[in-house]
This record gives C-alpha cells, sequence and structure tokens, in this order.
C-alpha cells in the first residue's frame, strides 16, 4: 500500500505542472471558464479525493492515541 500511495503522490504532482494549458484561452469549458482554470479546478478535486484517500490508508495510528486527563493538573499525562 506504502508504493501505491508514493506513486498516486508522485502522479498527481507530475499532473499539477499543466505547462500545456500556461497560455490556453481556449476552448471555454462550460462557455465561460478558460481551460487552464478548469483544468486547476479539476485538479484541485482529485488532490482532495487523494488526500482523503490517504488520510484512510496510511495515517499512523499513533498518532491518534489519546492521552488520559491528569484529574488533579487538568493536563495530559506524560
Amino acid at each position: 500500500m506504502k508504493w501505491f500511495s508514493a506513486f498516486l503522490i508522485v502522479a498527481t504532482y507530475v499532473a499539477h505542472q499543466d505547462y500545456w494549458n500556461w497560455k490556453e484561452t481556449h476552448p471555454l469549458v462550460f462557455g465561460f471558464l478558460p481551460v487552464g482554470l478548469a483544468y486547476h479546478a479539476a485538479y484541485c478535486g482529485v488532490a482532495s479525493l487523494l488526500l482523503a484517500f490517504l488520510v484512510k490508508t496510511v495515517w499512523p495510528v499513533e498518532l491518534e492515541r489519546v492521552e488520559p486527563l491528569n484529574p488533579d493538573t487538568g493536563q495530559g499525562a506524560h
């Protein structure tokens, strides 16, 4: 799973470098949105889905451990 996740991260990073759309204003997507801006909006959606996938699959469980509060000080036990 670690290698697959790393591949997805690299692929998403490569897809972010959309040098082919920098100087293009046509075609307009939905009749008003420049193609570069539409590409970036779609990229943001894909990046959000990737981050949700990474949190669900490879997030370290140790970071979610909650320490009980010390009733005397009101702070977590160290």
